[in-house]
């Protein structure tokens, strides 16, 4: 049977609508289908083993108590013996220079005041003198610089050096014990306790992790750095004052403070520097309670020895090491690799773990950077770049337009 006349016209109607709409969807569908923003993508982490710790083998004394840190290392790397406070003899001289130069400080090559001698550092002299504790010579009105005073007392370590240098500074001995314990409660130093300002008081204990934050905190201050590695100075009105530490300059040993006491024994806060992987490390090590400076002095040496053997050089990561994936719905793989290589000179049972940031990537190029690693060993980090190996292209117009829910 024929069309009807309206027959036709509505089959015209629906075509040329249909058309229509064809041709707006695809107006409107093409454009923004092909002009999209391609989805960001996600990386995906690969596995990373982190260098195994060490246990380290020291052999320490078997007398009083002794520890090794180092600068730059958290607190007390290894340590042997007593952990209640031990009577610390001269290294208490260490805390008199801190206390001192905080309330007077020296800039490097500074010689500060000159302080005159007195009646009163006579009665120092004489009172040391007759307590058979160590001096230096003292002229009533004879000048000494603020530094020269000081670098005596640590050097040669003269008692009644210590007791002129904390009258000076604070009007008495006893008001520098007041202002030596506030200091050392600032610092944390919360296991040592100081009486005098010399350490000829046994009541002047500290432990080994006090001990090696103070020791670090000494060479921290350059004044006090300079001093207690010099052997020999030729100080005017005095002259040539010899360094009684006996490693001073052996085995890379370069400070920081003997005592002697009766009740605490043979003594020594010491400081040495080695090379180690190409890294500068300063050990910071005490021993307490020896039976003489002979017998201590021998067994830092090995100490030291066991210490360097402790320390040793890790690779963190290798230039190109792989740490994530990306993989886009279109095909497109690449990876997220270190852009170099980083080595660490690691104590040998510190831990070390690393966490790993990357980017979202839509586009992107070989050489992009998409993150970092940030490595954490002990109290140190080390932060390395991440960078894209492989492309992340534009998939084209065919997947676009195939693949909206991808899009959308």
């Amino acid at each position: 049977m024929p069309l009807t006349r309206r027959q036709i016209y509505r089959r015209r109607r629906i075509v040329v609508l249909g058309g229509g709409a064809v041709a707006l969807a695809s107006a409107f569908y093409l454009p923004v289908t092909l002009l999209a923003p391609l989805p960001e993508l996600s990386a995906h982490p690969v596995a990373y083993e982190a260098p195994a710790p060490e246990q380290p083998v020291i052999d320490f004394p078997a007398y009083g108590a002794s520890g090794i840190g180092a600068v730059g290392y958290e607190g007390v790397l290894a340590s042997n013996g007593v952990t209640t406070p031990l009577p610390i003899a001269s290294i208490s001289k260490v805390v008199t220079a801190l206390v001192v130069l905080d309330a007077h400080p020296l800039a490097p090559g500074e010689s500060g005041p000159d302080i005159v001698f007195t009646d009163a550092d006579v009665a120092f002299y004489e009172q040391q003198l007759a307590d058979d504790g160590i001096v230096a010579d003292v002229t009533p009105g004879q000048a000494i610089s603020q530094l020269n005073l000081l670098t005596v007392m640590l050097m040669k370590s003269a008692n009644n050096y210590g007791q002129t240098l904390a009258a000076w500074a604070f009007g008495s001995e006893s008001a520098y014990v007041d202002a030596a314990r506030g200091w050392l409660a600032a610092h944390g130093l919360t296991s040592t306790s100081i009486n005098d300002a010399t350490g000829m008081n046994p009541a002047n204990t500290s432990t080994v992790s006090d001990l090696i934050a103070l020791g670090k905190l000494a060479l921290d201050n350059p004044v006090i750095a300079t001093a207690v590695s010099t052997s020999t100075l030729d100080v005017p009105g005095l002259g040539v004052v010899d360094n009684r530490n006996g490693l001073l300059g052996i085995d890379g040993v370069d400070g920081i403070k003997t005592g002697t006491l009766d009740e605490s024994g043979a003594c020594l806060l010491f400081a040495a520097d080695h090379v180690i992987g190409g890294e500068n490390v300063t050990l910071v090590g005490v021993v307490l309670g020896g039976p003489d400076h002979p017998t201590i002095n021998a067994a830092i040496q090995g100490l030291i020895t066991q210490a360097d053997a402790g320390f040793r050089e890790v690779e963190l990561v290798a230039d190109g090491q792989e740490f994530a994936e990306y993989d886009s719905p279109w095909g497109d793989e690449a990876t997220a690799v270190a852009a170099e290589s980083r080595s660490i000179v690691v104590w040998a049972d510190t831990p070390v773990s690393v966490q790993v940031t990357t980017d979202e990537v839509r586009l992107a190029t070989s050489g992009t950077r998409v993150g970092q690693l940030t490595f954490t060993i002990g109290n140190r980090t080390v932060v390395v770049p991440l960078e894209l190996v492989g492309e992340i292209d534009d998939p084209g117009a065919w997947w676009r337009l195939t693949n909206p829910a991808e899009l959308f």
